[in-house]
């Protein structure tokens, strides 16, 4: 899976609020404002979701279950098999189908990093936001938003779907430009959970066999 598959995620797990006025409207401000005071009240969070590829034109989708769980700048996201474990300054990525474990340190200077804390303090001057509707799905009110990058980016647009009673992510679409669709919608949400910082440190161990590209 190439890291701009989970770009998403990981701006809906961490999205920030305090965007400049100009380029986000109220309503999307005020409910962004909700979320993010909420998501950073959390010690640690636990997420199960379940990730769709679809593209029409090629005539492709397919879904796999995944877990992400998040400790500040730690994380760890499992996709089908698939890992990728950060500590805050090491990156792991094991593909299960290469039996290959490949290491490098956190580029902070790269907006699109999977970095919580990277993705705070660039999300207002890389995306606008609106708010697009609010809907009642199956009982639950939720609001759509629209994130627009401001400068070029492989994807022209990212759809959240917020419960607005809970301040929950509900799910996240992103829209590729090579006409793929990307989208994860949450099961399960869980926080303040009893993680050991283990979690999000790769243990070659585990992996008899594997073979390790370090590339720091």
């Amino acid at each position: 899976m190439k890291k701009l598959n989970l770009i998403g995620l990981i701006i809906s797990l961490f999205i920030i609020s305090n965007a400049n006025a100009q380029i986000t409207d109220a309503k999307a401000n005020e409910t962004l404002n909700k979320l993010s005071a909420k998501m950073k009240s959390f010690v640690n969070y636990k997420i199960e979701f379940v990730y769709t590829l679809e593209n029409k034109a090629e005539k492709i989708k397919q879904s796999k279950n995944g877990t992400a769980i998040i400790k500040g700048d730690k994380y760890s996201l499992n996709v089908s098999g698939q890992r990728i474990i950060c500590d805050g300054k090491t990156v792991w990525t094991y593909i299960p189908d290469a039996d290959e474990v490949q290491i490098n340190n956190v580029n902070l200077k790269d907006d699109d990093a999977l970095n919580p804390s990277k993705l705070f303090s660039t999300y207002e001057k890389n995306y606008k936001a609106k708010l697009i509707k609010e809907v009642n799905q199956a009982g639950v009110l939720t609001q759509i938003i629209d994130l627009t990058p401001i400068k070029g980016k492989a994807f022209f647009k990212v759809r959240l779907t917020i419960d607005k009673t809970k301040m929950q992510i509900v799910s996240t679409e992103i829209y590729n430009k090579n006409g793929s669709t990307y989208m994860y919608k949450v099961n399960k949400f869980l926080s303040n959970l009893k993680i050991s910082d283990a979690e999000f440190t790769f243990k070659a161990s585990d992996f008899p066999g594997v073979e390790i590209n370090d590339m720091r």
